[in-house]
């Protein structure tokens, strides 16, 4: 198990050398040091333009006043009391028939 252990660290440490190779960074490779802008010379680095914000912002909608439609025609009639009355005593039968 030591031994399957210590070649799976080998191998780990030759898959990153050879990324760092393959990606162009010799002198990570080579030398084992970072590479910084100041060490490059005539090169600046080019400012990173600011990343848009993550989420834009909604646009704002006016809500207006709630407007209420009148049911047309024969059927609609004003709501009594009468009539809510009469209503409660239905459900009300109804609730004592299902129980």
């Amino acid at each position: 198990m030591l031994e399957i252990g210590i070649f799976c660290v080998i191998l780990l440490a030759a898959g990153y050398w050879m990324a760092m190779y393959v990606m162009g960074r010799h002198d990570d490779v080579i030398h084992g040091k970072f590479v910084h802008s100041e060490e490059q010379g005539e090169f600046a680095a080019l400012a990173m333009p600011t990343p848009p914000p993550r989420f834009p912002k909604r646009p704002v909608k006016m809500v207006g006043p709630a407007t209420v439609v009148p049911a047309a025609g024969p059927a609609a009639k004003p709501v009594t009391s009468e009539a809510l009355r009469s209503l409660l005593a239905a459900i009300q039968q109804d609730l004592k028939s299902v129980a």
